[in-house]
């Protein structure tokens, strides 16, 4: 039955109870819709967030994509286009690269050396032509060989090898007086100015140059002694005579032919040779102060020579020695002097410097009188130049 109440527009008034439950449910459902915001919820991930702030137009928008390169989360298209540059910019240098080292230089020639250096390379180029033995491949000589190979061992009294050395001059006798004092004019040129035969490119060359005397003069005693009685002054024979017997002086012909008997002369008092030939060992031991082996044994050797001559007094070329009619000595004082100073600067031992500053030695050598020959310094004249010498180097 329905109950009909006056409605006040003039129609009949229904309650119904299916609306009144309804309402009735409303109101229950609002109560926990309030419940459920006021009590404690789950916080929304980053997507729901966005789901609910979004836009009526939103909805279909295309979402972002993003990197995660552990450290730092980028946008995806910004990676990309960081990536594509880095490969865009190395390309592009890679090929700047390959133009520049394709691409023909034009370089400036040197400059042809000035005359000063020319006449170095002529002047070291002149020993490799004197040289005697077997000559390395790289002898910058073209029409020179091995000579002398039998040079000591030929001799029935030594029977030692004597090969290598010096030539003379255009004979092919090996005067060990003069070419000491070559070598030792040669090592000091270097300790003096080793950086201009560098800039010259001839450093190396003379230190070979050097090495290849001291080498031989090794050979002309017992190097490995302490004590000697005897040192090889010369190799070859030098009579002017004329006779029949050939020589190396007037058998003008290629050493790399000779097949004659090539004497060996032998000194037992020769304190000017012991003395040049010490300082030749002395000063080339300074040059080879790098190699510490080579140089002590070039020290023990120049000490074995300057003990041997000073426990004599006698010039090697005395007694009409074939030496006398080529390179013959007139005094060994100044040998003295000039090779004790050599020996202190190759040592450091003081006494030798006292021994080559010693008023009495430098009066035996000339030092106060003069002479014809006072400051010419030469193979025979060592004075002047242990003058000069100022004990600058260190030992």
């Amino acid at each position: 039955m329905s109950m009909y109440g006056r409605d006040p527009w003039g129609g009949p008034l229904e309650i119904s109870h299916v609306d009144s439950a309804t309402d009735d449910d409303r109101s229950r459902n609002l109560d926990l819709d309030r419940a459920a915001l006021t009590g404690t919820s789950r916080p929304l991930d980053e997507t729901q967030q966005s789901w609910l702030l979004a836009g009526p137009g939103d909805q279909g928008a295309k979402k972002k994509k993003y990197v995660d390169l552990g450290c730092i989360i980028v946008s995806r298209k910004i990676f990309l286009w960081t990536i594509g540059v880095v490969f865009a910019a190395a390309a592009l240098i890679g090929f700047i690269t390959l133009i520049v080292k394709t691409v023909p230089r034009h370089h400036h020639p040197r400059p042809p050396p000035d005359n000063y250096t020319i006449g170095l390379h002529k002047a070291l180029m002149f020993f490799n032509a004197q040289r005697s033995g077997a000559l390395p491949k790289h002898n910058n000589v073209s029409w020179r060989g091995n000579s002398g190979m039998k040079d000591g061992i030929s001799d029935d009294s030594v029977r030692r090898s004597l090969v290598g050395g010096y030539y003379d001059a255009g004979d092919a006798i090996k005067f060990n007086f003069p070419a000491a004092f070559s070598m030792t004019m040669l090592s000091w040129s270097v300790i003096e100015y080793s950086a201009k035969y560098e800039a010259a490119g001839e450093l190396a060359h003379i230190r070979e140059i050097i090495k290849w005397g001291a080498d031989y003069f090794l050979k002309t005693f017992n190097s490995s002694a302490d004590t000697i009685d005897r040192i090889a002054a010369q190799v070859g024979a030098g009579d002017t005579s004329g006779g029949p017997t050939p020589n190396d002086h007037y058998c003008w012909m290629r050493p790399e032919e000779m097949d004659y008997p090539r004497p060996v002369f032998e000194c037992h008092d020769c304190s000017d040779l012991a003395a040049e030939m010490a300082a030749a060992l002395a000063a080339a031991s300074i040059v080879f102060k790098d190699s510490k082996t080579y140089s002590q044994k070039l020290v023990r050797g120049a000490s074995t020579l300057w003990k041997f001559g000073r426990s004599q007094r006698a010039r090697y070329s005395a007694g009409g020695s074939d030496a006398a009619k080529f390179y013959n000595s007139t005094s060994y004082w100044d040998e003295f002097v000039w090779g004790g100073s050599w020996m202190y600067l190759a040592t450091g031992n003081s006494s030798y410097l006292q021994l080559a500053t010693h008023p009495k030695m430098a009066k035996h050598a000339g030092a106060f009188w003069g002479g014809p020959d006072y400051g010419v310094l030469s193979w025979d004249n060592k004075l002047p130049g242990a003058q000069g010498n100022p004990f600058k180097y260190d030992a």
